[in-house]
């Protein structure tokens, strides 16, 4: 078990254990892990973390509460107007009835599970975004920091 480091500041290579609460700009609760009742535990400065939530962690002392905002391109990027797609509504099994707004999960060509948002429907066809659903937006996060392990120092 990792024990606790009092007074310390936490440095990239370091693995912390946090809760963390994010939310839009209106307030929606979009995750949270205090919700699940699980802490996480990573690595700072591995790249696990979207940039500006792991900027935030450096410095963070042990029990520290900090409240960041993160503008997209800290956080999911802007909205890539090239991740949108049009797929044949044959490609798709019989018994599949598309809806706007509606979350599908495929594979590419390569072999790699993906998911994308229907955005649009036509006759004979879907438009597909496959931009990561918090791209384009603004988010909050509350984060907690509960331990920093020994070593990576």
């Amino acid at each position: 078990m990792a024990k606790k480091t009092k007074n310390k500041k936490v440095k990239s290579g370091q693995t912390v254990e946090l809760h963390y609460v994010g939310t839009l700009e209106d307030g929606t609760e979009f995750d949270s892990s205090r919700t699940r009742n699980e802490a996480i535990s990573v690595e700072v400065g591995s790249g696990q973390l979207i940039t500006g939530f792991d900027a935030a962690l450096t410095g963070m002392k042990l029990g520290e509460v900090k409240n960041i905002t993160l503008p997209p391109e800290e956080a999911y990027g802007d909205v890539n107007p090239e991740a949108y797609d049009t797929v044949p509504l044959n490609a798709f099994p019989d018994s599949f009835e598309p809806v706007v707004g509606n979350m599908v999960q495929g594979v590419s060509p390569d072999g790699r599970p993906v998911v994308a948002k229907i955005n649009s429907v036509n006759d004979d066809s879907v438009i597909l975004d496959f931009n990561h659903p918090l791209a384009g937006k603004t988010l909050n996060f509350e984060i907690e920091l509960l331990n920093i392990q020994e070593g990576g120092e």
